[in-house]
């Protein structure tokens, strides 16, 4: 059975202002837009203008709409910002340098940004690539150690860690295990 233009009664109704009924104006479109996002996950104000902006809302509008929702509460980039680095560098082991990518991706203003980042310090992020080493590790144990040391070395590397970190990391837990690496560690660290 179909509705009224053409759609099925069951199918959800359409993106953009048909999806919100034929006299929908901008502005209702823009909250609309915006507090659909935010039921499914917090977003930075830059996330939510993007959106808004595929849906062909205009800037003023939009810049009205976010406004209000940041005066009310809704948007909070510093809160944002704090929340995904305490995510990313607990539950994924990224690096600060890897979450600063991720979050000038997601829009976040840098010095909103190195706020947040300042929240992990060197002994945190030594801690969780000690963690992330530990894993690796023990994850290869069977392989040789030039191999476990140059997989843990690339795992550690796409994380954002530091080459000279990451190399003396996986020097002292093959130590601990009575691995001979010699200097795979360096020689990895330089690219050879």
């Amino acid at each position: 059975m179909r509705g009224r233009g053409g759609r099925r009664g069951d199918e959800p109704p359409a993106s953009g202002a048909s999806g919100l009924g034929q006299e929908a104006d901008p502005e209702s479109v823009a909250r609309a837009i915006a507090l659909r996002l935010l039921a499914s996950s917090a977003r930075s104000r830059a996330q939510l203008a993007e959106a808004m902006q595929r849906k062909d809302v205009p800037d003023d509008v939009a810049a009205r709409v976010l406004d209000r929702f940041t005066e009310v509460g809704l948007i909070d980039d510093a809160e944002y910002a704090r929340m995904l680095v305490r995510t990313r560098h607990a539950e994924r082991g990224l690096s600060r340098r890897a979450i600063g990518v991720e979050l000038r991706r997601r829009g976040i203003d840098d010095e909103v940004a190195s706020d947040a980042l300042g929240e992990v310090d060197d002994e945190d992020e030594e801690e969780a690539a000690r963690a992330l080493v530990r894993r690796k590790l023990a994850s290869t144990a069977r392989l040789d150690p030039q191999v476990r040391a140059r997989r843990t070395f690339a795992a550690l590397g796409r994380r954002g860690y530091p080459p000279a970190l990451v190399s003396r990391l996986v020097r002292e837990a093959l130590a601990e295990e009575g691995a001979e690496v010699g200097d795979v560690a360096e020689d990895i660290a330089r690219g050879d």
